[in-house]
């Protein structure tokens, strides 16, 4: 077998072939069927691509200013307004089940995926084998190779219809396979958990993922402020932010001459302040409220969770 690139350097043990055939006898172990397992692993070779994105990933290459404005563009913001006003209904009646916000299921419905509208084009089973085999984080990825696996033979998803993104997210939601056995769910009831399909198990399993990383209801992730002149930017949170209970309180904050962007007032409980460009004087702030939290068990970077938050605000105005 010749493998070019990247593949040619992994340090997978031993050929892919072989490796290929202890995940088949461990899936078998665990129930999934040598039919499956044909049928999902027909053909099936180190992906050159896989290796090259999984080593650049945006959220930790690009700055706050250009990842935002790549997210907030107003071609998304449009096709955002479009979609909330199509499915308005349905983001109701899933907001009414899980108690999550409308706003913030659109939001990430939006980053991840465009509404939908591309949900990657990656076989999922070959990107999550190509990153067992590599070694650099075995362990991770053959589970969640297994786990698809198991999807499979529940039926679920057929296996060409099974795409994604180079890390094997998957479907509208971009679930890794894990993420899907634990918290998809059948929101229409037919018996299946489509999340590439149909679109109402799709919103409603990104309200129970926030609802299970423990949404607040009724609360909102954080908003813009300003901060007073000569604030002392070691007061924001770090990029893995404390948890929630540690956080000052808002009175605090406004006594400190933080203020809201849009002029409403601070509000009460707990808060941190954000500031995503290298805590530089000047640069655009936040506060998180315990909410934040919730998004970034989504995706765990401040980059992806402010965007989110913002997205889902402008397209449901």
């Amino acid at each position: 077998m010749l493998l070019l690139g990247l593949a040619a350097q992994a340090q997978g043990s031993g050929s892919f072939d072989a490796f290929l055939s202890t995940v088949r006898r461990e899936a078998q172990a665990s129930g999934v069927s040598a039919g499956t397992l044909n049928r999902a692993l027909a053909g099936i070779r180190p992906n050159d691509r896989v290796l090259e994105l999984d080593r650049r990933q945006a959220e930790f290459t690009q700055s706050w200013e250009a990842y935002r404005d790549g997210r907030l563009s107003q071609t998304r913001i449009d096709a955002g307004r479009r979609a909330f006003a199509d499915n308005r209904a349905l983001l109701g009646q899933v907001q009414a089940r899980t108690r999550v916000s409308q706003r913030t299921i659109m939001g990430i419905w939006g980053l991840e995926t465009n509404y939908g509208g591309f949900t990657g084009s990656f076989n999922v089973i070959e990107a999550l084998a190509t990153l067992a085999w590599e070694g650099r984080r075995a362990a991770f990825f053959r589970a969640e190779l297994l786990a698809a696996l198991r999807i499979l033979e529940a039926g679920h998803i057929a296996p060409e219809r099974m795409r994604g993104s180079h890390a094997g997210a998957m479907g509208q939601p971009q679930f890794m396979p894990t993420s899907f056995e634990r918290l998809a769910i059948d929101f229409d009831g037919d018996g299946r958990r489509d999340i590439w399909d149909n679109r109402s198990d799709a919103l409603g399993s990104i309200g129970n993922y926030l609802a299970r990383s423990g949404w607040r209801e009724g609360e909102s992730w954080g908003f813009e402020v300003v901060l007073p002149q000569g604030f002392d930017t070691g007061f924001a949170e770090p990029s893995r932010p404390r948890p929630a209970a540690e956080w000052p309180s808002l009175d605090q904050w406004a006594r400190m001459g933080v203020r809201r962007a849009d002029g409403a007032a601070l509000g009460q409980g707990p808060g941190a302040i954000i500031i995503p460009a290298n805590q530089e004087r000047g640069q655009q702030a936040f506060i998180a409220l315990p909410n934040f939290h919730a998004i970034r068990r989504y995706n765990p970077s401040n980059l992806y969770a402010l965007p989110v938050g913002l997205l889902g605000v402008l397209v449901t105005r």
